[in-house]
């Protein structure tokens, strides 16, 4: 399912002075990559799931957690809304479709599952202040949720790229039609692997 967000008009106390600059809720591609963010051990598989499964047009941001075994628990996108990239808004808007889909982990001593976010936007696969407030949001709502931050990715018309890592690929892309669960499933069978949220998306899908 797709939601829109509206913005919020109340912040709360501990982040009143950070959410009066929105300068400093954007991270850099430096800080990103410094930040210990674990890689993904498939991401095309982990890109054409959610984009099988969630169909995202431009605009549109899909989160999803994975376990320790990267298979998909839960999913969620919606429609970022006409507004300046602020990311203590994105943060709030992940951290509603997070508390919707899945219980949070903060009774957790250390984060289990990992949240990743997959951005359709247009433009190329260069990195902009709005894919920076993206991180900074993804990266607050997972420490409130109690979940590891994990991989942001783009989706554009040149392709998907998981930026801080340098790995991407032409397909799928913002244009391209969802590859049909059928032909996952028949290219899981032929290459074989164990877990991956691609091969749970599918698994899920085919139990509906």
């Amino acid at each position: 399912m797709t939601f829109g967000f509206a913005p919020s008009s109340a912040a709360p106390m501990s982040t009143a002075a950070t959410s009066a600059n929105p300068l400093t809720r954007v991270l850099e591609p430096a800080e990103w990559a410094a930040a210990g963010i674990p890689l993904l051990r498939n991401p095309r598989e982990v890109v054409s799931g959610l984009h099988s499964r969630h169909r995202p047009g431009p605009t549109t941001a899909i989160v999803a957690v994975l376990d320790p075994d990267e298979r998909l628990n839960a999913s969620a996108s919606f429609i970022r809304r006409p507004a300046p990239a602020d990311g203590w808004m994105f943060r709030n808007a992940l951290l509603a479709q997070l508390r919707r889909v899945i219980p949070h982990d903060l009774r957790r001593r250390t984060p289990v599952r990992t949240a990743v976010l997959l951005y359709c936007r247009d433009g190329d696969a260069r990195w902009t202040e709005e894919d920076g407030a993206w991180m900074w949001g993804l990266r607050d709502a997972c420490t409130l949720h109690g979940l590891r931050c994990g991989a942001y990715i783009t989706l554009t018309r040149d392709g998907w790229q998981v930026l801080g890592e340098g790995r991407g690929g032409r397909r799928p892309n913002a244009d391209s039609p969802p590859e049909s669960l059928e032909s996952l499933a028949a290219a899981e069978s032929i290459q074989p692997r164990t877990g991956g949220s691609a091969s749970e998306v599918l698994r899920r899908a085919a139990a509906r």
